[in-house]
């Protein structure tokens, strides 16, 4: 990937992102935001994935933003800010609204520092599983800013609002065992990254087609109102039913055999 900011690992339908900048403590520089955004869209359009596990190499997942790699001024920001077409979110967005766009499930393994924008990109997974030792910070008021990589609608599904509010105007450092109190983190493991590996393997093992159609479900769901929620549930429940990845689950199932599944369908 772009200057080696992130790697991308296969193995077999599960593929692992890792920030490779240990040196910086994986702080985000405008090569990393190039970096992980060119990842989400590269795995979103693959038909063969079925889980991402996003971590970070060295002593921490990420300490956030490289403050003096954006000291060049006004072009860099330009940047972070654009959009492409009708996408609603610009590239400092997509690097964690990039994974909850993402049609399979995303699990973070967060450890040591996962500060201001690494908590955003962290936030943008679906599940995230982090060492006792990891310490989490919506850091941004710190630099006299406010979270801008997605994170208004992402901790806003995870914390109540007065709880966002709390941590976004203190900026303080909650350790591992609050964050997962307060919703922040799904689980405490001591080793989170072969947690998330066996995760994305036990979900790699079920069907593609009901795994996808059950994040788009919930992505879409969570928030409308029941006539709606409703009504998408069985449209997706349509698309998928008697198809031949939830027709070899059956078959599977019935035997006692490990399913062959196919491509996802879409």
């Amino acid at each position: 990937m772009t200057e080696q900011r992130v790697s991308i690992e296969r193995r077999g339908h599960v593929a692992v992102v890792t920030l490779t900048r240990p040196e910086k403590r994986n702080a985000l520089d405008p090569a990393a935001f190039d970096a992980l955004d060119a990842a989400a869209r590269e795995l979103s359009a693959d038909r063969e994935l079925r889980a991402v596990v996003l971590a970070g190499a060295g002593k921490c997942f990420c300490a956030g933003i490289d403050l003096m790699s954006f000291a060049a001024g006004e072009a860099v920001i330009r940047k972070l800010l654009a959009r492409r077409g009708d996408e609603a979110a610009n590239l400092a967005q997509r690097v964690g609204w990039g994974w909850r766009e993402c049609p399979v499930p995303v699990i973070a393994a967060l450890h040591g520092e996962v500060f201001g924008g690494g908590l955003q990109i962290a936030l943008g997974a679906d599940l995230r599983i982090a060492r006792p030792d990891a310490r989490l910070s919506v850091m941004e008021v710190r630099w006299g800013l406010i979270p801008d990589m997605s994170g208004s609608q992402t901790l806003r599904g995870l914390v109540r609002r007065d709880v966002a509010l709390e941590l976004t105007w203190t900026g303080r450092v909650v350790p591992a065992e609050e964050a997962l109190a307060l919703g922040l983190v799904t689980r405490l493991a001591d080793d989170p990254l072969a947690e998330a590996l066996a995760l994305a393997e036990t979900i790699a093992g079920q069907s593609p087609d009901a795994v996808r159609a059950a994040k788009q479900l919930f992505n879409r769901a969570w928030d409308c109102d029941a006539r709606e929620g409703l009504a998408l549930e069985a449209e997706l429940q349509m698309r998928i039913l008697g198809r031949a990845n939830q027709m070899e689950a059956v078959r599977a199932g019935l035997a006692g055999e490990t399913p062959r599944f196919g491509p996802a369908r879409e």
